[in-house]
């Protein structure tokens, strides 16, 4: 499934049983984990925007690649679990370990290349190829692993600014922070 927010209809009855997703509709899991990403990539764009200018604060959202070996997947049935990182890594390419992935993190916080704010960063890993064997019985050419940083573009979605300023208001709402809790410095050009 795609991520698709609808109109946030979800967000606007409140979040809470029986609505399960963003969009209002009934929970599917695979669509919530990409709703949860569109979201969260909204989140640190609205931070940049509000609160980049008068802070000096770098809000960045990053893609590591296809972590495929953890626990998102601990309810999928146990061939899906076997098959998919096989998959990712000889198919498509686009497998990345637990630990680049966290190496990736550490560059997007550390690197003076990542100092700009408002950016999604990627890397030109290798996915899209098809894995091979090297003399050295190591798989090779496969795998998102790799590469170099990039700025990548974010989807239609995520740069949908009145979609991202309602989710904005919707998530305050939610979690119940008031206007005496909130940041005042926010950007004047806002």
């Amino acid at each position: 499934p795609r991520a698709d927010l609808g109109k946030l209809q979800g967000f606007e009855e409140g979040a809470r049983k029986p609505v399960a997703m963003v969009d209002g509709k009934p929970f599917f899991g695979a669509k919530a984990y990409k709703d949860s990403k569109v979201c969260n990539m909204m989140t640190v764009s609205e931070l940049h925007k509000r609160y980049h200018n008068t802070t000096g604060i770098v809000f960045s959202s990053m893609y590591p690649g296809c972590i495929a070996e953890t626990a998102l997947f601990r309810e999928k049935r146990s061939w899906f679990r076997k098959a998919f990182p096989w998959f990712m890594k000889y198919v498509t390419g686009g497998y990345v370990g637990e630990q680049e992935a966290g190496e990736r993190l550490a560059q997007v916080i550390d690197d003076p290349i990542c100092s700009k704010s408002g950016v999604y960063w990627s890397w030109n890993g290798g996915a899209q190829q098809v894995g091979r064997w090297s003399e050295d019985g190591k798989p090779k050419g496969a795998g998102g692993s790799g590469g170099e940083i990039f700025e990548n573009e974010q989807s239609d979605a995520v740069r949908d600014a009145p979609t991202a300023r309602k989710m904005w208001d919707y998530s305050v709402e939610a979690v119940g922070l008031s206007e005496k809790e909130m940041y005042k410095k926010m950007d004047p050009e806002y």
